[in-house]
């Protein structure tokens, strides 16, 4: 075996660069076709060229600089993002598919760049798989960057020798929550800005034009509206006890908090976000869909039911939805069918229990699930366009009150003045 620097090119246009240890130049050239790319330069490999030699020009990055044991602590404080696991799993899946040896996509891997995943993940992975080791036991070892889920699956993808399909389908898997995570943020995106830049305008309004209006008001010698007296006051206040307002914000955050890290303050709190208007729905859409999405892919790969279970108890964010899947845990070990305790949980909608039940009765309960999980992604993108539709016309509705009073608290004191002018 040989190593072959490149560069290359991917569909998007950007440019990319790596080693690959194979036995020839037309072999790296076939191998970097395989992994989707567009070669622009192939060469062998200088020596330290794997330990990380830079030709002139190239870029060097800081991270680079710093002792190997150093980079991966900083690196590893972070957790790869949903859309970077998928990014690693796809390129390893790619590689295998092309018929490397499971040591040899890992050793690629570490030339590969895949945010979020440093290289020292890969090399501590190709040591630990040299040693005999499987892949699923050396990924358990990193539970910083691969999770339960990740690793289960890597092991039914071992045991049922489809490890490639397996990968695939994780990445998939990853791609399409990052995908709902999007979304979800997109649809904060504009009542955050709203929210900012009122809070900006009414703030310096306060502090900095109201003291100015107060001077003038206070010339005229009229008592002035009711309306005025109430911002002269909350401006006052603002101006003077700003910090007990900052201190009181400060506690109730620290006491909201240690209520939320209690065990019954997290179960209200998950209850609340179920039953709230307008967002609820989109809530429990997210969660349905997760739960039919994890459970599914976990099923569909061969993982045993009760350990499914498990795994998707501990991937899903709300107290409600894992007691009930605790609850149906440990009524199918004591051999009821999936949908009876899902049924009497009075949690999970009566469509998936309906098609929970079917599955069963067919024998494809992973494909009922990942059926609903399509069916509640594509609800939940229309459930969050709704709220986006109906949180605009909101925050304009408020922004107009919040301008409004402050235009007539100002104004009402120039009329007055000016009717006992005329007067």
């Amino acid at each position: 075996m040989a190593e072959f620097s490149y560069k290359a090119r991917r569909r998007s246009g950007e440019m990319v660069e790596g080693v690959l240890e194979v036995a020839d130049r037309p072999a790296a050239l076939a191998q970097i076709t395989r992994l989707g790319l567009f070669p622009v330069s192939v060469e062998t490999a200088k020596a330290g060229a794997a330990g990380g030699a830079r030709s002139p020009g190239q870029k060097t990055d800081f991270m680079s600089l710093l002792p190997p044991g150093l980079r991966a602590q900083l690196q590893q404080k972070r957790k790869p993002s949903l859309q970077e696991l998928a990014t690693f799993t796809q390129q390893l899946a790619n590689l295998l598919q092309s018929g490397m040896p499971l040591t040899v996509a890992l050793n690629s891997m570490t030339h590969l760049e895949t945010r979020g995943i440093p290289a020292e993940v890969c090399r501590g992975l190709k040591q630990e798989v040299s040693e005999g080791r499987g892949l699923s036991d050396a990924m358990a070892k990193q539970p910083q960057i691969f999770t339960d889920l990740y690793v289960n699956m890597v092991r039914a993808g071992e045991s049922s020798g489809s490890l490639v399909a397996v990968l695939r389908r994780m990445a998939s898997h990853f791609e399409q929550f990052a995908e709902v995570q999007a979304k979800f943020k997109s649809a904060l995106i504009y009542p955050a800005m709203v929210i900012f830049v009122g809070a900006g305008i009414v703030a310096f309004f306060m502090f900095f034009m109201m003291p100015r209006f107060m001077e003038i008001f206070n010339g005229f010698g009229v008592e002035l509206p009711l309306p005025t007296r109430i911002l002269m006051g909350s401006s006052t206040f603002l101006i003077h006890f700003w910090w007990l307002i900052g201190l009181v914000s400060i506690v109730s955050v620290i006491l909201f908090k240690r209520y939320q890290a209690t065990e019954e303050g997290a179960r209200q709190i998950d209850a609340w976000k179920m039953k709230a208007p307008v967002v609820g729905k989109v809530v429990k859409l997210n969660l349905f869909g997760q739960f039919a999405r994890t459970l599914g892919t976990l099923l569909q790969n061969g993982v045993p039911v009760l350990m499914a279970l498990r795994i998707t108890e501990q991937v899903l964010p709300n107290r409600l939805l894992k007691e009930a899947i605790a609850k149906t845990r440990t009524a199918v070990t004591d051999g009821k069918t999936l949908a009876q305790p899902m049924a009497q949980s009075k949690v999970f909608p009566q469509l998936m229990v309906d098609l929970v039940r079917i599955g069963e009765e067919t024998g494809d309960v992973p494909g009922s699930l990942n059926n609903l999980a399509d069916t509640y992604e594509s609800e939940l993108a229309i459930g969050l366009r709704v709220m986006t539709q109906l949180i605009e016309p909101i925050m304009i509705m408020v922004m107009a009150v919040i301008v409004g009073f402050l235009l007539i608290s100002i104004l009402l004191p120039l009329f007055q003045l000016i009717s006992q002018i005329h007067a």
